[in-house]
């Protein structure tokens, strides 16, 4: 049975990777917190975003692979999806998750979560469905959702958005999506490896670096997905279909359009201004170093921040600021923060790009190498991609390692310890390295800047 609090520590509104990080971390200090959570427990993550797309992903993937077979002398097939049965073992897989990473969570560690809907009255005031909860400090971590863009025709059509994609029970036949970022080209490519015809429109992968962008358009190509590099228009309906048309005045037909064009916080019925909590032209709350939002007495963390929306900064942010709300003085340091694209091939990334370096006032000096010299992609027979390593001209210290390889991901950690503990170039090119192993590409990458000449297998 849930306890009616009436004056704790820390109240937490939301129970995403954010305020879970936060109340976990303020139970370890002793504090007395209460989470509050006006819809499905779990937030973005583990409900519509992370858990639900990743699963999906690897079951489009199993299956694309089966009918791409690199490999001659191992034959294998695919036949039609059953949506239906995939989105069941989806659903049974997010419900495990939201009741052994959370609800049981919670039990663990001693700190009740509240349904209702949380509503300051007044800078120290928070009513949770019209009764008060007080406490010493409060933070915000409402997390964010779709983004709806004012795009003349939408309204008038079924669309989906990423969360209502993965909701679907029938393929479409076809599908246009909207938006080049992370979520679009996920979607995009989730729906392609399971039969649907797709057309994405606008720029892919807008801020990666250019050469490893240009390789993931290629990818996306020879996998049949068309790609349009222009924005939207206008949207109308015709005999069943929606057709997109863009600035430039091309168009894309498809049974279903998927808006993927970013997100928004969801901060709606929090009555911020009453609390003097400020937000910026987004609507994104504005938080300080510590976390701390224009209201002394009230923090926020994660996506309804204007940070980078991965649930590792979340969990960060919630952390830094519990500890904040309980007299720290932590900040976040956000040298070498990877990303990950979880397409085929994935597109990762830690530090800088080569544009935000020179931004930045360094001059660079930057190295490609593509995947067809790296042993471990010849031996995988997917020489797709490359690796690029930028580093300061001057000083050989390294600012960004970027990755667009099936196995990127998994090379971050390695990119992420490189730039954090200030290597060289000519460090990381003399880093122990298992020989096929894709992190080895780093190092490769790295031997560029002293000699620009080809290497033997192991050299």
């Amino acid at each position: 049975m849930v306890t009616w609090h009436t004056e704790v520590d820390l109240v937490v509104i939301g129970t995403g990777g954010a305020a879970m990080s936060a109340a976990i971390h303020a139970r370890l200090e002793g504090a007395s917190v209460v989470a509050i959570e006006s819809g499905t427990l779990g937030g973005t993550c583990v409900n519509v975003g992370c858990v639900p797309s990743k699963t999906l992903l690897a079951a489009a993937h199993t299956r694309h692979s089966a009918l791409t077979n690199r490999f001659s002398g191992v034959p294998s097939s695919a036949g039609m999806v059953d949506l239906s049965a995939l989105i069941e073992q989806k659903d049974d897989l997010v419900g495990m998750l939201r009741q052994t990473k959370y609800a049981d969570i919670a039990a663990a560690y001693g700190f009740d979560i509240l349904p209702g809907t949380a509503t300051f009255t007044d800078a120290g005031t928070l009513l949770v469905d019209g009764r008060p909860v007080r406490a010493k400090s409060y933070l915000v971590a409402t997390g964010a959702e779709p983004h709806v863009p004012a795009i003349p025709g939408l309204e008038q059509v079924d669309y989906l958005t990423s969360t209502t994609a993965m909701e679907l029970t029938e393929l479409p036949a076809s599908l246009v999506v909207i938006g080049g970022g992370f979520v679009g080209l996920e979607q995009a490519q989730l729906f392609a490896r399971l039969g649907v015809e797709v057309t994405v429109i606008g720029r892919l992968a807008p801020h990666a670096e250019p050469e490893l962008s240009s390789e993931l358009r290629k990818a996306f190509l020879a996998e049949g997905i068309s790609v349009i590099g222009d924005r939207a228009a206008t949207i109308t309906q015709h005999e069943g279909l929606v057709q997109v048309t863009t600035r430039n005045g091309k168009d894309a037909t498809g049974e279903r359009v998927l808006v993927a064009t970013g997100r928004t916080p969801r901060t709606e019925g929090l009555n911020l201004p009453a609390a003097g909590i400020a937000t910026d032209e987004r609507g994104f709350v504005i938080v300080d170093e510590q976390q701390r939002t224009t209201n002394p007495a009230v923090f926020a963390a994660g996506d309804v921040t204007d940070v980078p929306q991965y649930v590792y900064v979340a969990a960060r942010t919630g952390k830094i600021a519990a500890h904040n709300a309980l007299g720290h003085d932590e900040r976040v340091d956000f040298t070498g923060l990877p990303s990950v694209l979880f397409t085929s091939p994935q597109l990762a990334s830690a530090g800088v790009t080569e544009a935000d370096a020179i931004a930045a006032g360094y001059r660079c000096a930057c190295r490609f190498l593509r995947l067809s010299d790296v042993p471990r992609a010849i031996a995988n027979h997917d020489t797709r991609g490359g690796i690029k390593v930028v580093a300061d001209a001057d000083t050989g210290k390294v600012l960004g390692i970027h990755a667009l390889a099936d196995t990127a991901g998994e090379m971050m950690l390695a990119a992420t310890y490189a730039i954090t503990a200030g290597f060289t170039v000519t460090q990381l090119a003399d880093t122990w390295t298992p020989y096929l192993t894709m992190a080895e590409g780093i190092r490769l990458t790295a031997n560029l800047f002293r000699n620009e000449l080809p290497t033997s297998c192991c050299a």
